[in-house]
């Protein structure tokens, strides 16, 4: 038998590539060149007739305006990888709707994006039965959210299944119980979704890197990353919950209904404004000790995240352990709830006095001496050359007890209105607080929402 000769190959050849263009989806066209970079051998209309979609006059758009057309062919557009695809750039989605996680409800094939339902069922997932066995009462009973709402007060109820009113055709209204609203993410002035630095999911706004906000109107000079971990309650939620509050840079801002660091009180409360006052001030005579707001009998300490003041009602205060130079129980003790806890061989209120003294009385005395060469001013004993001033008198104080703390200002009881340190007289603020006036959002605020 002879082998067969080079022109039977090429026969060959010829006909099986004539078979697989003839099985090419309709309107496709490959590019009809020689070789990469030679002539085209279609004229331009004809090139641009197998680019254009069936029926469109000549002058439509090429490649459904999706990607330009090259010798016949369509070279979609790339800028989003993936977005287009097809013979002739129709497709603009990969993956489509989806109905309780599954695609096209499991009753439909996905093609270029949209569901091709099987027979009996419809809608832009299949989710819609043509015929309907369900009584009205059965069928509104599975269309109710968490909150007994039909369809979320935003759509119908068919078979069980909720139809969400989108009459603009836009699809904003969306979920299976139609909870998603991607209009709340539009600019009221521009109409833009997101300000056009972000994505809309489920009526809340994800916004690009730099950005954040509502609507992601603002920049941020944080990374998404650390926004996020900043926003992030102990038990893995975004403020909470999607639901209370939105992460704008880092910080939960709550919505209505909701409050706290990470949006995580419910604002309604039981108590009467008697009743959440009281609980707030425990044993104490002002509310939350004066270092914390009240809201429903419960305290947020001042100032948010400052560890040092904590408890029940803000009764400890660790900032009463710290000297001037912010230095804890003199170096020699450990703080708690406000007091410190003098290692051995140490006492004072801030642990300042060593028990075993290397001077001798005369030297310890002459250093205790002040201006006028009375011992401690007459208010105090000498200890290793320190003054310890009188404890019956709680306002003496100074190197040499020559210090009336009387002179500082009082607010309901509290020297420097509890938010400072008084230093001879004069008020040394803590962060966050000024002579004039505290924050205001937190001064001594009594609060029953």
């Amino acid at each position: 038998m002879r082998p067969p000769s080079l022109r039977h190959f090429l026969l060959l050849a010829s006909s099986l590539l004539l078979a697989g263009l003839s099985a090419a989806p309709q309107g496709f066209s490959p590019s009809l060149r020689s070789w990469s970079g030679a002539a085209c051998r279609l004229s331009r209309a004809e090139s641009e007739r197998r680019c254009r979609a069936p029926g469109q006059p000549p002058g439509g758009a090429l490649c459904h305006g999706r990607g330009r057309c090259d010798c016949g062919g369509c070279i979609c557009h790339v800028t989003e990888p993936g977005t287009y695809f097809g013979p002739l750039c129709e497709c603009h989605e990969w993956v489509c709707e989806t109905y309780d996680g599954k695609t096209c409800a499991g009753h439909g094939k996905c093609d270029c994006g949209k569901c091709k339902c099987d027979v009996g069922w419809s809608g832009d997932a299949c989710q819609f039965p043509s015929s309907c066995d369900l009584t009205k009462r059965k069928s509104n009973q599975m269309c109710k959210n968490s909150q007994d709402a039909i369809c979320s007060n935003a759509g119908t109820c068919h078979c069980g299944r909720c139809k969400c009113d989108n009459s603009d055709g836009n699809g904003l209204v969306y979920g299976k119980f139609c909870e998603c609203d991607d209009r709340e993410c539009m600019d009221d002035e521009t109409g833009e979704i997101c300000g056009g630095h972000g994505k809309c999911y489920c009526g809340n706004c994800y916004c690009e890197a730099g950005w954040h906000g509502d609507k992601c109107e603002f920049q941020c000079d944080i990374t998404p990353w650390e926004s996020k971990r900043r926003c992030t309650s102990p038990d893995g939620k975004i403020c909470s919950n999607r639901g209370h509050g939105q992460c704008n840079c880092g910080r939960c801002d709550c919505k209505a209904g909701w409050y706290g660091k990470k949006c995580e009180h419910l604002r309604s409360c039981p108590l009467s404004a008697e009743e959440s006052i009281a609980k707030c001030r425990g044993s104490s005579d002002l509310p939350c000790s004066g270092r914390g707001k009240c809201e429903c009998g419960k305290c947020t300490c001042y100032p948010p995240g400052d560890q040092r003041v904590y408890g029940k009602t803000c009764e400890c205060d660790n900032r009463h352990c710290e000297d001037l130079d912010g230095v804890v129980c003199g170096g020699h003790g450990t703080c708690s709830c406000g007091r410190c806890v003098c290692e051995t061989g140490w006492f004072g209120r801030l642990c300042q006095h060593p028990r075993k003294c290397n001077l001798t009385e005369e030297k310890s005395k002459s250093l205790c001496e002040s201006a006028d060469g009375e011992l401690c001013s007459g208010k105090g004993s000498c200890h290793c050359g320190k003054c310890i001033c009188s404890a019956e008198e709680w306002y003496i104080s100074g190197e040499f007890c020559d210090c009336d703390d009387r002179d500082c200002d009082k607010h309901e009881g509290l020297i420097c209105t509890g938010n400072g340190i008084c230093n001879c007289g004069n008020c040394e603020c803590w962060d966050g607080w000024n002579l004039s006036s505290p924050p205001k959002p937190f001064h001594l605020g009594l609060f029953n929402l």
